[in-house]
């Protein structure tokens, strides 16, 4: 699909080290999902000052994060419903309605890193919602949109994916597509004096922005 030519391939692995940090960002792991050492930034940029970046949160605050020397930079290209089949590997963050799961947004995963973060956990994309990395199993058509099971080792999750839900997948960017109004996504690691830094950003582009 999005990466099937040899000259995307190509990109693809440009930008891989950067796409498997994110992946890593996605990651079950308790203690990163669950200790304040760690914080998502979601938001639009503000300015970058040397390493120094500013982004306007969605809380309407400035957040300053550090970036790393060897920043590594990704960004999100659309995708379609019809693009998530059994087999597929996805990311999905979804939110309660009426007892069942709906999705927030879908992350379709290359081919290459099928595996990144798999599981299911809670995510603070909005109040109650969860992250579920996996495998779709199933799919079956609704009125409010397909319903999916998304299965990952030791369970699975229905999520029912509405026809405005954004759907994207990953490709490559760099450090020129950090500038002032782009969207971004990143994880920053909170260190003891208050600061944040973060070696990897996800970032909007051509329209698309990251909806994790």
């Amino acid at each position: 699909m999005i990466f099937s030519t040899p000259k995307s391939l190509v990109r693809l692995a440009a930008v891989a080290p950067a796409i498997v940090l994110l992946g890593s960002m996605l990651a079950p792991s308790a203690s990163f999902a669950q200790t304040p050492e760690f914080v998502r930034v979601r938001g639009s940029i503000v300015g970058l000052d040397g390493s120094a970046l500013t982004v306007k949160s969605r809380q309407g605050t400035d957040v300053t994060v550090k970036l790393a020397e060897d920043l590594r930079v990704s960004t999100v290209v659309k995708a379609s419903i019809s693009d998530i089949k059994p087999g597929v590997f996805i990311g999905t963050a979804a939110a309660p309605k009426d007892g069942a799961s709906h999705a927030i947004e879908v992350l379709i995963f290359p081919e290459a890193l099928r595996g990144a973060g798999e599981g299911d956990r809670p995510w603070d994309l909005t109040p109650n919602s969860t992250m579920t990395n996996g495998t779709i199993g199933s799919a079956v058509e609704g009125v409010d949109g397909p319903t999916v099971t998304v299965a990952y080792k030791g369970g699975e999750r229905k999520v029912t994916i509405g026809p405005d839900t954004p759907v994207v997948t990953l490709g490559p960017a760099d450090k020129s597509d950090i500038k002032p109004g782009t969207v971004v996504f990143l994880t920053a690691r909170k260190r003891e004096d208050g600061s944040l830094s973060a070696n990897s950003v996800t970032v909007g582009k051509n329209g698309v922005v990251p909806p994790m």
